[in-house]
């Protein structure tokens, strides 16, 4: 087995270990059956209260972290390093392998969050510049219209085209991963789409400066 592979399988178990399913069977709860449903640290924060939603966003940031920081970077003992032509791919494979855990666990029957709490975590390990880039435009975003869904798919698409035109390196690699990673966002946000193209989504009306500024 190649190294890329094991360090993919590795970084989708890592991504499994989701962590508001994890807090909550400790408390008792399944989360999906509770507030919107998802399984990530803003449903958690709105049905669990600040510390535990506090403890989801570490645990599943920390994880995408971990997957790009040091994960695609460990040498395997008795595995043969992979050629550099393929090396570069690590980070990448390993990024979108965590997300992809985070949103589809095996052991919590492929239902897990929307994967950006550990898209920031994948950010952080890449790059703390990619990791401004998605905050400065997701709290623009949330700041003006009050969705946090929107802030993250723009964010994440933000973060794509900063690598497009920017001189991160190795661009390929890099930005497979971010135009991945957007469309992963895009995707499961889907239903965060629907309502709002339907005025049903909720706002986070405690930063919707926009909002108070207008009342």
């Amino acid at each position: 087995m190649s190294e890329l592979l094991i360090k993919a399988v590795l970084a989708y178990c890592l991504g499994a270990m989701v962590g508001s399913l994890i807090i909550g069977r400790l408390r008792g709860v399944d989360i999906r059956t509770l507030g919107s449903g998802n399984a990530g640290a803003t449903n958690a924060l709105r049905t669990q209260g600040k510390a535990v939603g506090l403890a989801v966003l570490v645990v599943d940031l920390v994880k995408g972290w971990v997957a790009t920081a040091w994960l695609a970077r460990w040498s395997l003992p008795v595995v043969l390093p992979a050629a550099p032509a393929l090396a570069v791919w690590a980070v990448p494979v390993c990024g979108i392998a965590v997300m992809l855990g985070h949103v589809y666990p095996a052991w919590f029957g492929f239902r897990g969050g929307k994967g950006v709490a550990t898209l920031l975590g994948v950010l952080l390990g890449v790059s703390g510049w990619l990791l401004l880039v998605f905050l400065g435009v997701f709290l623009i975003t949330v700041m003006a219209c009050g969705f946090v869904g929107l802030g993250s798919m723009l964010g994440a698409a933000a973060v794509a085209v900063a690598v497009a035109l920017g001189h991160f390196t190795p661009r390929v690699p890099l930005l497979t991963l971010t135009v991945t990673a957007a469309l992963l966002i895009l995707y499961t946000h889907r239903g965060n789409i629907a309502r709002m193209r339907a005025g049903t989504e909720a706002r986070a009306r405690r930063l919707w400066l926009l909002r108070r500024s207008a009342a």
